[in-house]
């Protein structure tokens, strides 16, 4: 204290945040332009190669992406929101063969506001879901969807 006074100090805090983009390339496009289904390029062949051993979850996989680009509600058994806390709202899962091997395809779904454009866009494949609720396991891969941001390319450059 000076002379009665309180000597103030003013701290100011700078926060960087960095943001890592990642990249998702145009699987799908519905013909009006307004519906459009990506893939995450990172997990592209992880999630290509188990469609090809798998040609019936590729069927059904397919089948559900159709039905996003013509602007059909997919069958709730088939595609469902993962919805397990908040921040994780944008999350979904197709969900192509309950019962036996129970794969799950971790989606993310939003709007672009901008170009008024639906987008989805295929993340990670989890080949072997054992729970019948989300696991540890499942909500980590969630939460890490869930904080994915992508730049959407139309093909992979």
């Amino acid at each position: 204290m000076i002379g009665g006074e309180v000597e103030k100090k003013s701290f100011k805090i700078l926060t960087y945040c960095l943001i890592l983009f990642r990249k998702a390339v145009l699987y799908r496009r519905s013909e009006d332009g307004r519906r459009e289904v990506y893939i995450d390029v990172k997990n592209s062949g992880h999630i290509i190669r188990f469609l090809e051993k798998e040609p019936v979850i590729a069927r059904k996989v397919y089948l559900v992406i159709q039905q996003l680009t013509f602007g059909y509600k997919p069958a709730r058994d088939l595609y469902q929101r993962e919805n397990i806390e908040r921040g994780c709202e944008h999350v979904w899962a197709i969900k192509p063969a309950r019962g036996r091997k129970n794969p799950r395809i971790y989606c993310q779904q939003y709007n672009l506001k901008d170009r008024q454009i639906f987008v989805v866009v295929l993340s990670e494949l989890l080949e072997k879901k054992k729970t019948q609720k989300p696991g540890h396991r499942e909500r980590a891969i969630i939460r890490r969807v869930a904080g994915y941001n992508y730049e959407l390319a139309e093909d992979n450059e």
